[in-house]
Parts: C-alpha cells; structure tokens; sequence
C-alpha cells in the first residue's frame, strides 16, 4: 500500500499512470472514502472482490463532467438535473445502449449506469486528469461502516494486506448524507434513494423540464 498525503497537494501524474496500469487507489468524496479504478473488467471486478461485493449490484463512476459521457442515453430532465447540480452529491442512472460501460460497471441486465461528477476538489482533478470515468464505491467490506477518516482507511487496507492499492490520505471528512440518486431511465424520473439534495427540490425540477409546470 502506497500512502499519499496529504490532499489537495497530491502529484497526481503518478497516480493516474497507476490507474491506467490497472491499479487501484482509495480516496476521500464528499461523502466517504471510497476505492476504484478505471472503468475495465479487470480493476471492477477487482474492486468487487476486495468488498465482497455481489455481482448483481452495479458500481458508480465518476465522471470527468456531462460531455465525456455523452453517448449515455441523456433525456431532457437528465440533462436539467446535471446541469443544475454537477458537480454535486447527485447520482444519474441513464441507459448505456452502446455498451460504453462493461457489464462489471453498469447494470447489465437493464444496461444502465450510475454517474456523477463529484464536487470534491481532488476526485475532481484526480478525474480530470485521468480522463476518463473512475469507479466509485465505499471503501469498506459490504454490509460494514463507512470510512471517514484517512486512518480508518489506511487501517483498512492493512487488515486487507492490500499492498497494490494507493491511499490518498484526505484527513477527517466532515459528516455527509450520502448522494442522492435518480432513476433517469424512467418516466418521470424516480428517485431511489433521499441523500445529500432534498428528493423535494428534485421533483420540482424535473417537473419543470417535463413541461408539467407553468
């Protein structure tokens, strides 16, 4: 385990030919510390393994922003909704026709993926300069807390003797309600689950975008 510290003074170019050789790194959100890596079979199922994670459940990528994913099927109230709250705690899920997203990413049976364009400062530059979609899910074994604090993280990975994976040690992070999440593939959009942005002014949006408001 490599251990980098402290954000937001990370030289990233190391760190970004570490993902693109396959590896994987653990890092503070705006929420909790999370782990990932591109968006391959290979570092996916990775990620999967370390969690415990069920290959049922799709995986959040980060994004660079909008446009790098535009081959996603993006309604109207999508791209209200990420125009009004990207960067943002809010997670899309949109249909994936094209397959941009290997099946270990997205929702293979209903070819959806979940994004987002995260507003921390260093996922956000750490995706910039990769270029390309990360993987993103809680840095813990599924079905246990999440992880705040970088020595909780850093423990971790410890007890996982998980010497590829790099930690970028963010410090403490301030208390979060996760992201919230909207189901863009149905009409209108459903929100499953209530997080960071109020599922209120949400539905107030979309009813905007959808013309069902004067």
């Amino acid at each position: 385990m490599l251990d980098l510290c402290e954000e937001p003074d990370v030289d990233l170019v190391p760190i970004v030919a570490h993902l693109r050789s396959g590896g994987l790194v653990a890092y503070p959100t705006e929420t909790v510390y999370g782990i990932g890596g591109v968006c391959s079979i290979e570092a996916s199922m990775r990620v999967r393994e370390l969690k415990g994670r069920e290959e049922a459940k799709p995986l959040i990528a980060l994004v660079p922003n909008r446009e790098s994913v535009g081959e996603l099927e993006w309604t109207p109230e999508a791209v209200e909704l990420a125009e009004t709250f990207w960067p943002g705690s809010l997670t899309l899920i949109l249909r994936d026709p094209d397959g941009l997203f290997p099946d270990s990413v997205r929702d293979s049976d209903r070819r959806t993926v979940a994004v987002r364009e995260s507003p921390h400062i260093l996922v956000s530059h750490l995706v910039q300069k990769l270029g390309e979609p990360l993987t993103s899910t809680s840095l813990n074994r599924s079905g246990e807390p999440a992880i705040t604090t970088g020595a909780e993280a850093r423990d971790f990975l410890v007890r996982l003797d998980a010497k590829d994976i790099w930690l970028i040690d963010g410090g403490s992070l301030p208390p979060s309600p996760a992201s919230t999440i909207v189901d863009c593939t149905t009409v209108p959009p459903s929100v499953l689950r209530d997080g960071a942005i109020p599922a209120e002014r949400l539905r107030r949006l979309i009813e905007e975008a959808d013309g069902s408001v004067e």
